[in-house]
């Protein structure tokens, strides 16, 4: 159990504050309700922009790294399709030095053309080493824009093209920073070896100054149920062939994720899994498979990867992938097997509470999805999921229909391309 206080601001700021006295740190985590699903459609990259703009200097704070290394800290972020994330971990005794680069960099930026000219350099380095000269790389554009076809889901967090990113300009982004990071959208959590009467005072200090924002409602557009198979073949410079087929599935504060998310793990989680255990090491069909689940708070994808052995032919493979989606539609999971799953779950979990940072990070995380306190419900619900739950949802989700299939052809020059 992970006791924690929550409280707002009057400028909307929510605040969690959770005390753990074991241990001499003290974690300071900031989420933003803003990812790349909140952006534009004809100005993507924003907010992964925006994560790298947010280091590059505030009002009274030139630069960031030098105040949390003196504190003896360390920080860092990230962004995706739903929030975007920073966080500072340092010793207790200087946990004013986070509030006050926190507090500084969300009252306001250091808006300047050099710094918007240096943050757009390396997001376009970025969009083109990780995007465009890695093989696969490119797999997010086609799997989000196969799939996806009105929610903002259908692009990557780090962009369509790079060219949304280099005709930023500072009125964009100055736009963009007052309407989303602004205390009123955003999750304020404080813990470690702290007093909650003390962070209170201490937060009131340096953040209770700061103006809300105008404030907006969210109007994302729903994704209808996909009615058709949709498939894309990219004939790229590629090593081998590759193979993926992507399926819609529930949002993360549904009551079906969990049995969902222990489906995925039966498939692909680790030398134990099926897919694993079945297609690559015993019919040796797969140099590589994995199935994972894209992790969204509104609904999202399950994905199986596959690059098929020397030999075995994409058609092969795909219908070894099928037949074992079958068997878990049509079978009960023994178990024994899905006990081991949740088993592994709960230990996961139990693991990562250890550590201070993961928890402040978690419990803003289960805050913008609905409530902190979901972060003690977790072990329970995979607990709760039963064999029958897990076949109920293998037949809701792989279906023909509800799939989206990408194939990577080795061959072509590695532009990236859309085409069905």
């Amino acid at each position: 159990m992970i006791n924690f206080s929550k409280y707002k601001l009057d400028n909307g700021l929510r605040v969690i504050i959770h005390e753990d006295n074991s241990t001499p740190m003290v974690a300071v985590n900031v989420l933003y309700d803003v990812g790349s699903k909140d952006e534009s459609p004809d100005k993507t990259g924003f907010a992964h922009l925006f994560e790298h703009l947010m280091f590059s200097g505030s009002a009274n704070i030139p630069d960031f790294d030098e105040p949390i290394q003196v504190a003896g800290g360390e920080n860092n972020a990230f962004t995706n399709s739903d929030i975007t994330n920073f966080y500072d971990l340092m010793p207790a005794e200087n946990l004013e030095v986070a509030l006050w680069l926190e507090s500084d960099r969300m009252k306001q930026l250091n808006f300047s053309e050099k710094a918007l000219d240096v943050q757009r350099k390396v997001v376009v380095e970025e969009f083109k080493e990780t995007c465009l000269n890695e093989p696969y790389g490119d797999v997010w554009h086609h799997l989000s824009d196969l799939s996806y076809k009105v929610h903002p889901y259908q692009w990557p967090t780090i962009g369509k093209v790079p060219k949304h990113v280099e005709d930023a300009t500072l009125e964009d982004v100055k736009s963009f920073f007052y309407k989303y990071y602004r205390p009123n959208n955003a999750i304020l959590v404080i813990a470690g070896n702290v007093k909650k009467e003390e962070v209170a005072q201490q937060v009131e200090k340096w953040f209770g100054d700061i103006e809300t924002g105008e404030g907006y409602e969210r109007k994302l557009p729903s994704e209808p149920p996909q009615q058709v198979l949709q498939e894309r073949l990219n004939v790229a410079k590629v090593p081998v062939d590759a193979l993926y087929l992507a399926f819609h599935v529930c949002s993360r504060a549904d009551k079906d994720f969990h049995a969902m998310d222990l489906l995925s793990d039966v498939l692909g989680n680790g030398p134990s899994s099926r897919l694993y255990r079945r297609l690559l090491k015993e019919q040796e069909l797969f140099s590589s498979v994995d199935c994972y689940i894209s992790g969204s708070i509104e609904p999202g994808l399950l994905i199986l990867e596959g690059k098929p052995s020397e030999g075995v032919s994409l058609e092969k493979a795909e219908e070894a992938l099928w037949q074992e989606l079958d068997f878990l539609k049509n079978e009960l999971l023994p178990a024994k097997e899905l006990q081991k799953l949740k088993n592994k779950s709960e230990s996961t979990l139990v693991f990562s509470e250890v550590n201070i940072l993961n928890k402040a990070i978690n419990l803003a995380f289960f805050e913008v999805v609905g409530d902190a306190g979901m972060i003690n419900q977790e072990a329970n619900k995979y607990q709760e999921v039963t064999v029958e739950a897990i076949r109920q949802v293998a037949k809701d989700i792989f279906t023909k229909e509800n799939c989206s299939k990408l194939i990577y052809k080795a061959g072509g020059n590695g532009e990236l391309k859309m085409e069905n």
